[in-house]
C-alpha cells in the first residue's frame, strides 16, 4: 500500500504564528493553518488538523461502511458522512480531541434498518482511521437508514 505525505510550513510563535498545509502526495492543495483560528469559533478560511481529521474520518468511514454493506449482502446506493472533531483541555495539559461524533445517512438495497446499523458498527470499528484515533475518548456514532 502507498504511502502518502502531508508537509506543514510554519513560521513564528503559537499565537502570532501561522503556516500552511499542503497535501503533497495528491498535489490536492494547500491551506492556512493559525492557533487562534484553530481555537476560535469561526475558522475564518484557515484549516486546521481537527479538521483534517474530520476529512479522513468521515472518508474513510464511508468506504468501510460500503465494504461492509457488500459484506452483508446489500448494495449501497448512497451514504452521507460528516464528522465532527472537538478540540477540548486535557486534563493532563495542553489539549486534546476530546469527542468525534459520525452521523452517516444512508440509503441501501437488500439490507434493514438493524442491518444498516450492524454495518455501520462495524465499519467505525474496522475503518483504519477509527483505529488511528482509538486513543480518543468518545467517538460516537449516529445511523439513519432511509429505504
Amino acid at each position: 500500500m502507498p504511502t502518502r505525505t502531508a508537509r506543514t510550513a510554519w513560521t513564528g510563535g503559537l499565537q502570532d504564528g501561522s503556516g500552511q498545509v499542503e497535501l503533497s502526495s495528491s498535489s490536492a492543495g494547500k491551506y492556512d493553518v493559525s492557533f487562534p483560528k484553530r481555537s476560535a469559533d469561526n475558522a475564518e478560511g484557515t484549516t486546521s488538523p481537527e479538521e483534517l481529521i474530520a476529512a479522513a474520518h468521515s472518508s474513510c468511514f464511508a468506504m468501510a461502511l460500503s465494504a461492509e454493506l457488500g459484506k452483508a449482502g446489500a448494495t449501497p446506493r448512497s451514504l452521507d458522512v460528516t464528522a465532527d472533531v472537538s478540540l477540548g483541555p486535557d486534563p493532563a495539559g495542553g489539549f486534546r480531541i476530546s469527542t468525534i461524533k459520525l452521523t452517516v445517512v444512508g440509503q441501501a438495497a437488500g439490507i434493514d434498518a438493524d442491518g444498516f446499523l450492524a454495518a455501520a458498527n462495524a465499519a467505525k470499528a474496522g475503518c483504519p482511521v477509527s483505529k488511528a484515533l482509538a486513543g480518543v475518548d468518545n467517538i460516537e456514532l449516529d445511523a439513519t437508514f432511509e429505504s
